[in-house]
């Protein structure tokens, strides 16, 4: 484990310190940007998008209206 020293706005601190508590500020941070940071969560979170059906179609459906678009516009 590293020590990381940051800083945040006066007001961000305030609303860390009254909804998360000033012992678990540090935990609070650790699990908010581990997923944002992390290869294997990404890696993760890209099987689980590409394992979801209705999403990839919905994202065929768009990416054929850009090329669409493209091919109307050009």
């Amino acid at each position: 484990m590293k020590k990381l020293t940051l800083t945040v706005d006066d007001d961000v601190y305030e609303g860390l310190h009254s909804r998360v508590g000033a012992g678990r500020i540090s935990r609070f941070v650790n699990d908010l940007v581990r997923p944002l940071v992390s290869e294997e969560a990404l890696l993760q979170g890209y099987r689980e998008m590409a394992a979801d059906e209705a999403r990839e179609r919905e994202a065929d459906d768009w990416c054929e209206g850009l090329i669409a678009d493209v091919a109307r516009d050009g």
